[in-house]
């Protein structure tokens, strides 16, 4: 279920974090990101250190629309269980490995077809932002699933100030690659850096969200820090992290899992459980932190304000 209109309720009333303060596990997975010193710079008074896990809290945080009324994982499950290759392949890697990356100072090329291409500083790109509070499940393509408050801005917000013209159909997305600070990159599991891109009008969906925190604080570095997309109907691999280029293109840019492996991962990505991985089923998954497994739904459950998105074409092709 879905709910738009939300009461204002803060995100320190929502759920309780204190078990998970003193765990060390978190203090070795954070470095500083850069968002705790923008919003320090350019909004005085509204962030404040986050105690000993390092993250710094983000104050003033609105609930956003559409956000599902389902139990939300714990901190623990959404710092602790990633997809983030480039720091290994399992899924506690990240956690472990994640501390190397330097996230501040953070520089995003924006470029292609827009009217203000530039290399900009993060703390220019948050200015004026007012930061939303939406809870997003989110479906991992090997079929667990999670249900994450994260702590954003729509895309569009951004994308508006680019400019973009007419010549502008797609957005690609490129990950940091640094090897030196990324273990996982030395092996190639996939071509680096990490690249992947949306259709404009989903890139300008309200639903899609650049997430700069969780849990009313700033993301770690295995979620992504210190920005990343978040596209709640498709599979987590297209919500890419840690982005440091924004390119607009008239052509559908070639991404990491499709161009790995085109037969398993199509450019669309939508969750489709009647479309299966060629190697398991799609129609259910396993929620972190449950016992059974339920049902996929269509589009994650946001079915109905995405499905008119790809009216006319067939979704087990386009898949």
């Amino acid at each position: 279920m879905l709910i738009q209109n939300p009461p204002d309720i803060a995100s320190s009333e929502i759920t309780d974090e204190h078990a998970y303060l003193n765990r060390r596990q978190f203090v070795r997975g954070v470095t500083g990101t850069a968002l705790g010193v923008v919003a320090a710079g350019l909004v005085p008074g509204t962030v404040a250190e986050a105690g000993d896990v390092g993250q710094q809290e983000i104050q003033n945080v609105k609930p956003g629309p559409f956000r599902t009324d389902e139990p939300q994982n714990s901190f623990e499950d959404i710092t602790s269980y990633n997809n983030y290759y480039e720091f290994g392949l399992d899924k506690r890697d990240p956690s472990r490995n994640a501390h190397t990356l330097t996230t501040s100072p953070w520089t995003i090329q924006v470029d292609g077809h827009v009217a203000k291409p530039a290399d900009y500083h993060i703390e220019d790109l948050l200015k004026g932002i007012a930061f939303e509070e939406r809870v997003y499940r989110l479906r991992c393509v090997e079929a667990w699933s999670m249900v994450v408050p994260w702590v954003g801005f729509p895309l569009s917000t951004l994308i508006k100030r680019f400019g973009p013209t007419s010549g502008a159909k797609y957005v690609e997305f490129t990950t940091v690659l640094r090897p030196s600070e990324m273990p996982g990159v030395r092996r190639p599991v996939l071509d680096w850096p990490y690249v992947e891109g949306l259709r404009m009008d989903e890139a300008m969906h309200p639903l899609t969200i650049l997430a700069v925190g969780l849990y009313g604080k700033t993301l770690l570095n295995q979620n992504g820090a210190p920005v990343r997309l978040v596209v709640p109907w498709k599979y987590g691999f297209k919500s890419v992290k840690s982005i440091v280029r924004m390119r607009f293109t008239s052509e559908q840019p070639r991404t990491a899992w499709n161009k790995a492996t085109p037969n398993e991962y199509g450019f669309y990505a939508n969750v489709n459980p009647t479309v299966d991985h060629p190697r398991w089923s799609q129609r259910s998954e396993r929620r972190i932190g449950r016992f059974f497994r339920q049902a996929t739904l269509m589009f994650n459950g946001y079915d109905d304000q995405v499905a008119s998105l790809y009216n006319g074409m067939d979704l087990r092709r386009f898949y």
